[in-house]
């Protein structure tokens, strides 16, 4: 783990470089909020947001979506990744809210979870989204930024949330969505954009392009 000053200098570069972040993907309520999320587990947003004007067209609100055909679903989704999968979880979910949140979204971590295709990384995110809640989700480039910024070395987004969030403690929200921008157009899987990155001087990893 890096030091407190480093982990302060860090957090505050990030919080300056992204003080109006936010997630790119495209939505109205909370309904179509936690769609959305479900639907960007391992696809791009933009992807998603492809998706889902015609998705909201046919499916409005989540009484619609309760009652829909799973067939129908999966031919409105089926360029996204596991389209199967998440067709059958996006019914289930829309009929629990239905049945047993009186068909609306549920917004604690408890709930949220109880729902079908909702782990703890999409919780958090449906919760940072449409409450500014203090909360980490770690996906695909919060975990790549968190391990080439020594800000954890877990093997896991679990643990390594856990790490971000003792480093951290306050802004997760905005810090999420600061680091998951951050990792896809500048400090990138392949070819990462040292010359442009505001952290070089504080990055200790060994894919750091010297500049």
């Amino acid at each position: 783990m890096r030091t407190k000053k480093d982990i302060s200098k860090i957090k505050n570069l990030f919080l300056q470089n992204y003080k109006d972040a936010k997630s790119e993907l495209q939505w109205k309520n909370n309904y179509e909020l936690i769609v959305c999320v479900m639907l960007s587990a391992q696809c791009t947003d933009k992807r998603v947001n492809l998706i889902t004007p015609a998705f909201f067209e046919a499916y409005p609100d989540v009484n619609s979506l309760s009652n829909a055909n799973l067939a129908s679903v999966k031919l409105f989704i089926n360029s996204c990744s596991f389209f199967n999968n998440k067709a059958q979880n996006l019914i289930k979910m829309a009929k629990s809210v239905v049945d047993d949140h009186g068909g609306e979204i549920p917004l604690t971590e408890s709930e949220l979870i109880n729902l079908a295709g909702v782990g703890t990384k999409t919780a958090h995110v449906v919760m940072l989204e449409a409450l500014g809640a203090n909360v980490m989700a770690v996906d695909t480039h919060v975990f790549r930024v968190s391990h080439r910024l020594g800000l954890s070395s877990a093997k896991t987004p679990q643990a390594t949330e856990a790490d971000l969030i003792l480093a951290f403690k306050t802004d997760l929200g905005r810090l999420h969505q600061a680091m998951v921008l951050f990792g896809r157009y500048v400090c990138k899987a392949q070819k990462p954009l040292c010359g442009e990155c505001f952290l070089y001087e504080l990055c200790k990893s060994k894919d750091k392009v010297q500049i």
